[in-house]
């Protein structure tokens, strides 16, 4: 496998999946993709692709699934191939998947597919999917290392790579993970041959350094997508920028949210190679619009030059500082259940979160769904003013309850140093718990630093954080911190 032309553009995403399905017009379509990339290339892209699509396999499943992939497109795309090899490929793949032994990666829902027969497995086996990687596992070894195991093996070093960084950032659009896998091999096989390997280093990556803060900025948002879907996607960006520019009105709030909405609903699951970077320039556009007058970190964004940067700087910016602000005013039964007008509930979130500047937005959506899904409720039933006089002022205790907890929770964390906040936790442990052991102490303070570290930022992991808060030992876990704190 040759480094520096692993990989070309023009593949269709859901042909090498396809594979899996074994219909001739399938065939032809990833026929076509072979001949193409040839044989090097498509397993090349075929270890991205399954990387991504499995982030959760182990670099040998992987594996055993490209050499399966490639095995049978390599025998039934040749045209002396007999008339059912695609089929009958296929079909022992799929099969081959259900044994117990199978040596391909690992999915809770496999043995539905296996349930079923024919078309309809290998459709459903097609359709599987690993969740995001929240937490990327990816590390970079330093350039001797590098350079010293791609020497040993450069084929088995390009898989290696393939697959840690596929997996790890899987959520990144296809196009953005193969120029960056495409640059990193490239430049990996032109710096081991430098006499000067820290220069060439240095130098290449100065050079792809947009390439790769676009990339890794670009998997984390389109995690977050994938998890929450449209809506609560939306909804989470108006949380986000209320508290990030509690100053700004709601429809500005609503405009940015929709504008960074728009973004990932295009480019997440293009193809089109520049989609993310030209979107990502368009968005930036529309923030430093609405916001950067309504609030001075915004505005110390959008002052820089290139549009990366000033996504990069409104991404990562904290909640600012709370101020002072009239009462809520709540919104009417007959506005909740009015369908033609939603600005109601965005309206309420919207006040509800630039309070509470230190309550990270994955507390509020939680609490907002549960609470709409009560509301929603009472709407639909055939008395739904007398449903909601009961059950909003229990909706709003469950509320009221809940933000506090959350603000016990982060509160601190928000506020102090992360030395800081070890230490008055400590304290605090120490105070409350006089006959604790200092190991107990400890205990204490790393799981609820660790919650904290991982739960309680702007851009929190949404699906983590709330099975965090589902999981009964967890829960019970926080809990205990919850009533001591």
């Amino acid at each position: 496998m040759c480094c520096t032309t692993i990989i070309k553009m023009g593949i269709c995403t859901d042909s090498l999946v396809s594979v899996f399905v074994g219909r001739d017009y399938e065939k032809s379509k990833v026929c076509k993709e072979f001949a193409n990339l040839g044989k090097d290339n498509f397993q090349s892209l075929s270890f991205v692709l399954y990387s991504k699509k499995f982030s959760r396999g182990t670099f040998e499943e992987i594996k055993a699934l490209v050499d399966e992939v490639v095995s049978l497109t390599e025998e039934c795309c040749d045209v002396n191939a007999a008339p059912d090899c695609y089929d009958r490929r296929t079909t022992e793949l799929s099969s081959k998947s259900c044994e117990h032994d199978a040596p391909f990666p690992k999915h809770p829902d496999t043995h539905k597919c296996c349930a079923q027969e024919g078309l309809e497995r290998k459709l459903c086996m097609a359709a599987l999917v690993h969740p995001p990687q929240e937490f990327p596992t990816y590390k970079e070894s330093s350039n001797e290392e590098i350079c010293e195991s791609f020497r040993k093996n450069p084929r088995d070093f390009a898989e290696k790579f393939l697959h840690k960084f596929s997996s790890s950032y899987g959520q990144a659009p296809l196009p953005l993970l193969v120029s960056y896998t495409k640059n990193y091999l490239s430049m990996v096989s032109t710096c081991c041959a430098s006499s000067d390997i820290t220069a060439c280093f240095a130098k290449e990556t100065f050079q792809n350094k947009y390439l790769t803060l676009l990339t890794i900025l670009s998997d984390r948002v389109c995690s977050a997508f994938t998890i929450y879907g449209m809506e609560k996607t939306r909804f989470s960006y108006i949380v986000k920028f209320s508290q990030k520019a509690p100053a700004a009105n709601l429809e500005d709030v609503i405009k940015v949210a929709e504008s960074m909405t728009n973004v990932l609903s295009k480019c997440c699951d293009s193809i089109m190679e520049d989609c993310m970077s030209k979107e990502i320039t368009e968005y930036t556009v529309s923030a430093c619009e609405h916001l950067s007058d309504k609030e001075k970190e915004f505005k110390n964004c959008c002052g820089e030059k290139n549009p990366l940067d000033i996504f990069l700087c409104t991404y990562s910016m904290p909640a600012a500082q709370p101020i002072k602000l009239p009462d809520i005013v709540k919104p009417t039964n007959e506005e909740i259940c009015n369908t033609e007008n939603t600005n109601a509930i965005d309206r309420y979130t919207y006040e509800i979160s630039r309070r509470n500047p230190y309550i990270p937005e994955v507390f509020i959506t939680k609490v907002h769904s549960l609470s709409k899904e009560v509301l929603s409720e009472c709407c639909k039933a055939v008395e739904p003013q007398a449903c909601l006089k009961s059950q909003r002022p229990l909706a709003r205790s469950e509320i009221t309850s809940f933000l506090a907890k959350a603000e016990e929770l982060c509160g601190d964390y928000s506020q102090l140093t992360f030395t800081e906040f070890k230490k008055r936790l400590t304290q605090h442990f120490k105070t409350n718990f006089p006959k604790a052991n200092s190991k107990n102490i400890k205990d204490m303070v790393e799981n609820r630093t660790d919650f904290a570290f991982k739960c309680c930022q702007m851009n929190s992991p949404p699906l983590y954080c709330d099975q965090k808060e589902d999981d009964q030992k967890a829960r019970d876990e926080i809990q205990s911190l919850k009533i001591r704190i």
